[in-house]
């Protein structure tokens, strides 16, 4: 669809290999005229997005790879994931209402939690994941929907932002509804989505009697949400720095002093 000419695709880990230093080195020798940077972060935070695009940049500055790089900051909002969000668990709150007519069922928004302090310092996550779980729940189109967003994955002493999903499952069992837990802070399976929800949070809900406990994949290559992120990888080419998704203006509201916006790491 880009008649300029190829694009190529590589994938660059954080935390895992392939990393960066090895892709940023692949990526020199197929010598492209443009970088775009696509972070698999649908939310912006100074711990996620930021570190990655940082220590793409330190690996580029230490093999010495130089081209006209752009990135797509974050894409809360973006049609497609909003979309494919709400297709999937659309599809999966049907299912259990057709098999369990008389339950009640709630729906947890589960996203990786982050220190309450990060926020405090201006990180606009927590803002993004609550506006997206929202925007997803309208779209889903359920009349008088109940759901909740709550955190997870909590490591260390550091106050972090809630409610966590421990918590929630705990309401959710005081409330007698079984739950449909969606990550709609990740876009791929991993050890948060398999083992963290599918297996821990599977068996906490056990404990707490929790009525009903089922688990939404993640939008992985869902069509609406590929479409999605292609649009948005066209639109920067042609364009340079960081800039947010769709048009030119800021999505996050003024006090966020750490939003893509205002931290740029080129």
């Amino acid at each position: 669809d880009y008649s300029d000419g190829e694009i190529k695709c590589f994938v660059s880990m954080r935390y895992w290999h392939p990393m960066a230093d090895e892709v940023v080195q692949e990526v020199k020798a197929y010598n492209p005229d443009k970088v775009v940077l696509l972070p698999l972060y649908p939310q912006f935070s100074t711990a996620t997005t930021y570190s990655s695009l940082q220590d793409w940049d330190r690996a580029c500055k230490k093999h010495k790879f130089k081209t006209e790089t752009v990135s797509l900051c974050c894409y809360p909002f973006d049609n497609g994931f909003i979309q494919a969000s709400a297709d999937l668990i659309l599809h999966h709150y049907k299912s259990i209402r057709k098999n369990h007519p008389d339950q009640n069922i709630r729906v947890l928004f589960s996203a990786h939690g982050l220190p309450e302090v990060t926020v405090k310092r201006g990180d606009p996550y927590q803002w993004q994941c609550e506006e997206s779980a929202k925007r997803i729940a309208e779209a889903i189109q359920v009349e008088n929907l109940d759901w909740q967003i709550c955190y997870q994955s909590r490591v260390g002493p550091l106050k972090w932002i809630g409610p966590s999903t421990e918590e929630a499952l705990k309401k959710a069992a005081e409330d007698n509804v079984g739950v449909l837990i969606y990550p709609h802070a990740f876009v791929s399976e991993h050890v948060e989505t398999l083992v963290e929800i599918e297996e821990e949070y599977r068996e906490m809900a056990e404990e707490f009697g929790v009525s009903l406990f089922s688990r939404v994949p993640t939008v992985m290559t869902h069509p609406k949400f590929i479409v999605g992120l292609k649009n948005q990888v066209l639109e920067k080419l042609g364009k340079s720095g960081i800039l947010p998704p769709n048009d030119n203006l800021p999505i996050c509201p003024e006090g966020f002093k750490n939003c893509c916006q205002r931290r740029k790491p080129y």
